[in-house]
């Protein structure tokens, strides 16, 4: 979290995850194009070079879109979707070398300024086995540069964070489009069917798990409508919460975090504010909720981060009866105090 906009400044375990990271893409690099050599000593350094930079990028990409769903599945795969921006700027990164090359090389050097060539030096979209292939690539380079361009919290910040996620669900878009643009370019030319099967295992990889954490999610989203007396929904029983941990249901469309601790009980909305992580998988610490994607902090009886932090989260009314927590499904104003109610409380229904 942070309160003004100042370079980014990379802490122990950040930097130990982007060296891992580094390290790993520059031996895929180095593997990538030894095999490239060997096996098509025809191919020059500069197409060599291409190929593998696209083979990285787009193998960093499938990396990148399956992070989000094992660690829905799993959480020991928190710390990757922690710093998974990193990874987008790497992937950026590399998919911007190979775009460059390629563009230098087979564009570079005629008339035509080389991005109108990438877009009319063929144009025979009747042909399926024709079709350009490039302009793909080009349209997916230019949705990767809004994304990593807009990487940095200040984006967050001033764009809000559904408009800002809504940019980045991009990245689906993208992977369409690299999708289509390895299909009608290099799969067009393979006379093996290696590549064929390999970009077959990444899509299916990617779907699965998208399907596999979708599912995982839908219970989370079915609308609690156990109503008791004046509104109030009954959620679990108190012994169902963790210490310092929640139980998360869906009330009105939202999903409402639950947490115990401390012998209160609160409720507060489930969305983080700063890249709609799920508060009721963290847990209390040092007396605030801390959002498990990325440490953001939230008081759980009033849904505001501490000074001088602001953001803040919608609260809601919460009673104990007979041992069981019920929870009034119309929320407060974000940052609205509600008053805990007891474990000890006793109510009539």
């Amino acid at each position: 979290m942070s309160t003004t906009y100042r370079a980014v400044s990379w802490n122990p375990q950040k930097r130990r995850y982007d060296v891992i990271a580094a390290a790993l893409i520059a031996g895929f690099l180095t593997i990538v194009l030894g095999l490239q050599a060997a096996l098509r000593p025809e191919l020059t350094i500069e197409t060599l070079v291409i190929r593998s930079l696209g083979a990285a990028a787009f193998t960093l990409l499938h990396v990148i879109l399956c992070i989000g769903p094992l660690a829905r599945l799993d959480r020991r795969f928190l710390p990757l979707l922690y710093n998974r921006r990193h990874l987008g700027v790497m992937m950026f990164t590399l998919a911007l070398g190979h775009g460059v090359f390629s563009i230098v090389q087979f564009h570079g050097f005629g008339t035509l300024n080389p991005l109108v060539s990438v877009l009319v030096s063929n144009q025979r979209y009747a042909t399926l086995g024709q079709i350009p292939f490039q302009p793909f690539g080009l349209a997916a380079l230019m949705v990767l540069f809004l994304m990593a361009a807009t990487s940095h919290d200040f984006w967050l910040h001033n764009l809000t964070a559904p408009v800002w996620k809504t940019l980045h669900m991009g990245v689906y878009l993208a992977y369409t489009l690299i999708v289509l643009h390895v299909i009608f370019g290099v799969l067009q030319g393979e006379t093996s069917g290696f590549m064929a099967w390999a970009l077959s295992g990444g899509v299916l990889a990617v779907f699965t798990l998208h399907m596999l954490a979708a599912a995982r999610e839908a219970s989370s989203d079915r609308e609690n409508r156990n109503v008791k007396s004046d509104g109030f929904v009954e959620v679990c029983r108190v012994d169902e919460i963790g210490e310092k941990r929640a139980f998360v249901t869906c009330l009105s469309g939202e999903r409402v975090a639950v947490f115990r601790y401390d012998g209160r009980i609160s409720a507060i909305s489930n969305v983080c504010q700063h890249q709609n992580g799920p508060l009721g998988e963290g847990r209390i610490v040092n007396g605030c909720v801390v959002c498990p994607w990325h440490g953001y902090e939230y008081a759980p009886d009033s849904g505001a981060s501490p000074p001088p932090f602001t953001e803040k989260v919608p609260t809601f009314s919460v009673r104990v009866v007979a041992g069981r927590v019920l929870v009034h499904p119309r929320p407060q104003q974000p940052g609205t105090r509600v008053e805990p109610a007891l474990v000890t409380e006793a109510r009539t229904a």
